[in-house]
């Protein structure tokens, strides 16, 4: 198995930081982004930048972290007991993008790198992360494009991949209180090593590649989208199942907060308005209803 290269995995991912902020700010027109570095006290650091009301998105997040410390947080214990008492590098770029207008979707990309040693002891590592779509008011042909996307990502790799993949995403972003989906998936992926650390490295840049070929080319088809207050209300509802997924289950949340993390950057993936209300349904053969019926679960869009 080939030996993992830290500082190979670190160059691309603030590489991929750059590609990113660079591509969402072309789309925006008017927005840039704002660049805050930041050191953990316990070990490490990172640069979050966010776009603040911009004309397309009112709030876009693309955070790159390298924290390394001691002692292992519950969270990843509790997933992997064999990392107790094993000194660690997590390494990733992280990305939410809330736009304005309802008729574009939220997405979210990760790619991330851990490693985990001691002396005497062959290290444990692996990479992960994904990206997936969350729209409000939905088009099948772009979720097909996004989904033919995620698969030209994992093609390379082998047949079932994307198939592998995109079930997991299925099942990840699911809140089990609500029995739906966050969205309409995509791909992701952990624990990724038995490829070797030549290949395992290549599959996450494809998938971090791949993130703005799925994504642009719907936020300009629909960024132009004409809405009202309707939209934009169903939206901030919508944007609901959001915050309550990122806080109840999202693994790297919980990550960042328990290895003392910076807060401000952990959170950046909040949307900037939001709305609840006690026991609403949409109304039966609405345009809202089409999201629950035909997109809140999982399918086959290819």
């Amino acid at each position: 198995m080939s030996v993992p290269d830290m500082n190979q995995v670190k160059e691309y991912l603030l590489s991929l930081q750059d590609s990113i902020c660079q591509g969402l700010e072309q789309e925006d027109g008017e927005g840039k982004f704002r660049e805050d570095a930041w050191q953990r006290e316990g070990g490490g650091g990172g640069r979050s930048r966010v776009m603040s009301e911009g004309k397309v998105f009112e709030q876009a997040g693309v955070g790159f972290s390298h924290v390394f410390g001691a002692n292992m947080p519950a969270s990843a214990t509790a997933h992997r007991p064999e990392l107790a008492g094993r000194t660690y590098n997590a390494m990733g770029v992280s990305l939410v993008i809330h736009p304005r207008n309802p008729y574009v979707p939220t997405s979210h990309a990760n790619v991330r790198f851990f490693i985990a040693e001691k002396p005497g002891a062959e290290p444990i590592w692996w990479f992960g992360g994904g990206f997936d779509l969350t729209p409000y008011y939905a088009f099948e042909e772009d979720v097909i494009h996004w989904h033919q996307t995620a698969r030209e990502a994992c093609v390379p790799f082998g047949d079932n991949v994307y198939a592998r993949y995109k079930h997991w995403c299925d099942e990840y972003f699911f809140l089990k209180h609500r029995n739906e989906t966050r969205g309409v998936g995509g791909l992701f992926f952990d624990d990724l090593n038995e490829w070797g650390f030549d290949k395992s490295f290549a599959f996450m840049r494809s998938v971090g590649d791949h993130y703005l070929k799925a994504y642009r080319p719907i936020v300009a088809k629909r960024k132009e989208t004409p809405y009202g207050e309707r939209e934009r209300d169903f939206q901030l509802y919508r944007r609901g199942r959001y915050v309550e997924f990122n806080l109840v289950f999202d693994r790297g949340t919980l990550f960042g907060l328990q290895t003392g993390g910076r807060t401000e950057s952990i959170l950046m993936s909040l949307p900037p308005l939001v709305k609840w209300r006690y026991n609403w349904h949409p109304e039966p053969g609405s345009a809202e209803a089409d999201l629950y019926d035909n997109y809140l679960k999982p399918r086959d869009w290819l």
